[in-house]
């Protein structure tokens, strides 16, 4: 039944989450507060839990498309908001949503974020508790030919956003950023505390301009924020544009495959399953005023803190080339190429910040991603 703004439902074992008690049938007084909690994949008795809103963008992409998946299993309602743009496949968009469509927990946006007002009429009408920002136009080739795209997606964008929440505010904002905001960094691993201030590509540049701009906001209006930066994330229903989709669409087609800088690089792969895990146990970790430890990326004068999700190991580039191989049971035909405008060498994430607020760690190794995906990409496609 309706309970003001959410659904009282009667959820049992939710894993890693510590509901509010409340007796069974009673009507909560007031609307809980998401409380600090350590992620564990552990169950529990069941509870009784008013069905809290969590605003996803970009919830047809990639990361979307899994962590919409994990909230709804969480007990969330997620209101899901994509524009559905043809950077790549959008069947592949299509067919997320579908998925996510069948259950009567999503509610499907199809929208820009940049067009005035949408956002603040969604808030208005949704009041969600909790939102987790990954919509961007992303890639950080494509940014050298298209950049106006991104200044409309990654700036404009946030923008309505963050003006739609300064209006209606959310109980913990959580927004996409990137590991390569660390620029031309050389200082392994990468540390949220470090200075990042060189950005190599545009793309990251606005990646990085979204979180100054979230930090104002989180300062002049009091919104809590976390900014997490993402390492290479790979996976099922990835994007096609990704080195592991290019490469094992090229191998299993026997095409060559381009590899960049002679293959002189590392990465921090990070699974899919890794990173929504990760997600989900910062949802709880909302930023106060109390650093957790000496490497908390915490603003002295915010409601705010960028925090790094990665696999927290870097892996050589022809390494994870060579998993691929052997997923598809046949070698490759590797054509060497100079390193590309804008990319780095090497990422890697230290994940020492996320451990302190969560205790998550990332548990699947590349060559069982890899597998993985090979798996899903031979079933998908039929081949």
């Amino acid at each position: 039944r309706r309970t003001g703004a959410g659904l009282l439902l009667w959820v049992p074992n939710i894993p890693g989450v510590n509901w509010p008690q409340a007796k069974r049938g009673q009507r909560p007084r007031k609307r809980p507060r998401i409380r600090a909690l350590r992620f564990d994949r552990g169950g529990g008795a069941g509870h009784q839990v008013l069905m809290k809103t969590a605003l996803v963008t970009g919830s047809a992409g990639f990361i979307g498309y899994f962590l919409s998946t994990r909230l709804m299993e969480l007990g969330w309602r997620v209101l899901g908001l994509d524009a559905f743009s043809d950077y790549y496949d959008v069947r592949l968009k299509e067919r997320r949503q579908g998925m996510l469509s069948q259950s009567g927990q999503f509610v499907p946006v199809r929208a820009r974020l940049e067009e005035p007002g949408r956002l603040m009429a969604l808030f208005e009408d949704y009041r969600p508790e909790l939102v987790i920002h990954l919509a961007a136009q992303a890639g950080v080739r494509y940014s050298i030919d298209n950049p106006r795209s991104y200044v409309e997606s990654n700036l404009v964008g946030t923008f309505e956003l963050l003006e739609a929440a300064r209006a209606f505010p959310p109980e913990h904002m959580l927004l996409a950023s990137t590991s390569s905001a660390y620029g031309a960094n050389t200082e392994m691993p990468y540390r949220e505390v470090q200075k990042a201030d060189h950005q190599m590509s545009f793309y990251a540049a606005t990646k990085k301009a979204t979180e100054n701009m979230a930090h104002s906001y989180a300062h002049l209006y009091g919104l809590p924020t976390t900014m997490f930066r993402f390492f290479t994330v790979y996976g099922p229903w990835g994007r096609p544009d990704m080195a592991h989709f290019k490469f094992t669409r090229a191998i299993l087609n026997g095409e060559p495959i381009d590899v960049y800088n002679h293959g002189k690089m590392s990465r921090d792969f990070t699974y899919i399953d890794d990173l929504v895990d990760g997600i989900c146990a910062l949802i709880a970790a909302v930023p106060g005023d109390a650093s957790v430890s000496e490497r908390d990326s915490l603003s002295p004068v915010a409601p705010f803190r960028v925090v790094n999700i990665g696999a927290s190991t870097p892996t050589p580039l022809m390494d994870f080339i060579e998993a691929i191989e052997a997923a598809c049971g046949r070698e490759a035909e590797k054509v060497m190429h100079p390193m590309q405008p804008g990319d780095v060498p090497a990422t890697w994430a230290d994940t020492g910040l996320i451990e302190d607020l969560t205790g998550f760690r990332a548990r699947v190794p590349v060559r069982e991603g890899v597998q993985r995906f090979v798996n899903w990409y031979r079933d998908y496609y039929q081949v």
